[in-house]
């Protein structure tokens, strides 16, 4: 009986898929080792989180003033100096147009509700990204008389008024009419960036120009999603600096930058939504803070990170003038664009290197459009069918790769044999053998490195693709969430407390295609080699355990990817290749003289000399 052949060339390439999805899923999974350290660590840790989160979500709440205590009032009026004169008023004033509802208060003049208008949360609430005091804004400085002021601690009187179509809101402290601080807010229609300026009249005199005037803005993301730790993977502080570079505080851990100069622009991303702090003269420098909320999936927590930033503010001719915006929106790239100049779509996860320009220039314009035309769960199909047969060529030339290695096995199987004892001479015949047949040995790892910047790019794509928020898909409640066909009653370490049918199925998937290609032509376990049987199971069990919190559309795509490839190389087998007539050119190969390049010469030569060095050793 012939004994079953396979290609350890192609074996290779894909022990190099395996080694790179396994380093793609440590960067967003913790490695064994800090598991280890995170459960040595975890009173302390788990303290620390409390205390962050409890900062975080009362630094916005100052000791509340009783207007109506004459006597308390009068002690505030002596804390706060010249800003006594302000009208003292609690309640809020509210910015509202068709995407983007905001609460101003009078007390600190910030922003205390920030609420999507088009979107709600997992348990079909408003997408909330500032509310009960999760966030604080407001300017640190000092007065000639030697006071230290904070103005989320200073009232502010409110003043709406009309700018055209735009609604504008001015919040003034007080010293006088003609002096004062002023926060001024202005919303376009239909728009999720609003214009923010600081600026001061006649209080050259008031501030002490020669102390530090410091902006302090601190936010705690609040949950969104059913998975708070499949969230809390795309929460990340971003920022634009320097000229236009793009830096990232890390999203699994306490991170923190000090000294960052000419910032642009700061992202308080909460996964599918952003909260960006932006100035139109760049802060000369910032100090950014991110703190870690999530140790553990938890059905119940409420925060995922606390974030922090601290600029400095200069003054202008002894008085303040900082023209800012915010941006409280959708993470998406076709929202952001209309603020081109901004740049905001750089905030946006797409990936490094040519993984972010396919996922920016292709994939996201490519699924906009097919997902304006067919529901999402069609929209992915299509798309995967469409990457499969662009891909279709590369998967084609390895397919005829691993025929061509098959048909040279018994040839390889005699050198092998009749050089068992020298390593030396069985590689030199071997590298003979495949240059007079015109194969590369290397051929079969070259298909699956080019389909690696596909695969993850796509790995990117799917979970921060904002199109797949709660689009359902036959079972599937919300592609950009896990499936769930049962819930454990008990929770699983990497798995999770729930079981998705679409990561099986995706595994079921893969098992067979593995099948076909590695298979069937399973050599026997040799000594030193990697098993290639277990390299067989590893890839379903990862799209297994580890797919099972990630957003199904991500396995969907998977599912049918696995599913076109197969069918792909079935018709490659049965109704394109003939191993017949490859064998018959690999013959022709053999018989035609081969002219050595360069590279093969010298390879020959080093070769030749490491013989001759070895049987000069022998005597």
């Amino acid at each position: 009986m012939e004994e079953k052949k396979f290609d350890k060339n192609y074996i290779i390439g894909m022990v190099l898929i395996f080694g790179l999805m396994i380093l793609m899923f440590y960067q967003n999974q913790p490695t064994a080792e800090e598991l280890e350290a995170q459960k040595a660590e975890q009173a302390k840790v788990e303290a620390a989180a409390e205390q962050a989160e409890e900062q975080a979500t009362t630094t916005a709440q100052p000791a509340s003033l009783n207007l109506s205590d004459s006597t308390t009032v009068a002690q505030y009026q002596k804390t706060i100096g010249a800003f006594a004169n302000t009208t003292f008023s609690d309640g809020t004033t509210v910015l509202e147009n068709e995407v983007l509802r905001l609460e101003v208060a009078n007390k600190g003049g910030q922003i205390v509700v920030a609420r999507m208008q088009d979107y709600i949360t997992y348990d079909s609430i408003p997408v909330n990204l500032v509310k009960d005091g999760n966030a604080s804004f407001g300017l640190t400085f000092s007065t000639q008389d030697n006071r230290v002021l904070d103005t989320r601690e200073l009232y502010f009187e409110p003043e709406l008024t009309k700018n055209g179509e735009n609604q504008v809101l001015s919040m003034k402290a007080k010293v006088s009419a003609n002096q004062f601080l002023e926060y001024r807010y202005e919303m376009k229609p239909a728009e999720y960036l609003v214009d923010f300026t600081i600026r001061s009249q006649g209080l050259g005199q008031v501030i002490n120009s020669g102390k530090p005037i410091a902006l302090q803005w601190d936010q705690t993301g609040i949950r969104h999603s059913k998975s708070i730790t499949y969230e809390n993977r795309y929460t990340r502080l971003t920022y634009k600096h320097d000229g236009g570079k793009d830096s990232k505080l890390s999203e699994a851990s306490d991170d923190d930058e000090t000294g960052e100069v000419n910032v642009e622009w700061i992202s308080y991303r909460q996964h599918f939504f952003s909260s960006i702090l932006g100035s139109k003269t760049p802060f000369t420098s910032a100090d950014l803070v991110s703190k870690n909320l999530v140790e553990e999936e938890s059905r119940t927590a409420e925060f995922t990170k606390a974030y922090s930033a601290t600029m400095p503010i200069a003054l202008q001719g002894g008085e303040l003038a900082q023209n800012m915006y915010w941006y409280y929106g959708p993470t998406d790239a076709k929202t952001m664009a209309r603020y081109k100049e901004l740049n905001l779509e750089d905030s946006i996860p797409f990936g490094w290197g040519i993984i972010g320009w396919i996922n920016r220039y292709v994939f996201t314009p490519l699924f906009s459009f097919l997902g304006g035309m067919l529901p999402a769960g069609i929209a992915i199909i299509l798309m995967t069918i469409l990457v499969r047969l662009a891909m279709a060529p590369v998967t084609y030339k390895s397919y005829v790769q691993q025929v061509k290695m098959k048909v040279l096995r018994p040839e390889i199987n005699e050198i092998n044999e009749k050089h068992k004892d020298d390593a030396m001479k069985k590689q030199q015949a071997t590298m003979k053998l495949y240059g007079k047949a015109g194969v590369s040995p290397m051929s079969g790892c070259i298909p699956a490195l080019i389909q690696m910047p596909i695969f993850y790019s796509l790995f990117m794509f799917f979970p921060t693709a904002l199109a797949l928020r709660q689009k359902s898909f036959l079972w599937a409640e919300d592609l950009s969430s896990y499936d769930t066909i049962f819930e454990l009653p008990f929770n699983i370490p990497f798995y999770g407390d729930h079981v998705s049918l679409f990561p099986i199925l995706a595994s079921v998937a893969i098992f067979f295609y593995m099948q076909m290609t590695t298979g069937q032509n399973m050599p026997q376990q040799q000594p030193g080699m990697p098993n290639m049987k277990f390299i067989m199971y590893l890839s379903p069990f990862i799209m297994l355990v580890f797919f099972n919190n990630y957003a199904s559309g991500l396995s969907l795509y998977y599912f049918i990817s696995n599913l076109i490839t197969i069918f792909i190389m079935l018709a490659i087998k049965n109704w394109i290749l003939d191993e017949d007539k490859i064998h018959a050119q690999i013959q022709e190969n053999k018989k035609k003289p081969k002219k050595e390049n360069k590279f093969q010469k010298k390879m020959r030569e080093m070769m030749e000399q490491a013989e001759a060095q070895k049987n000069q050793g022998k005597k």
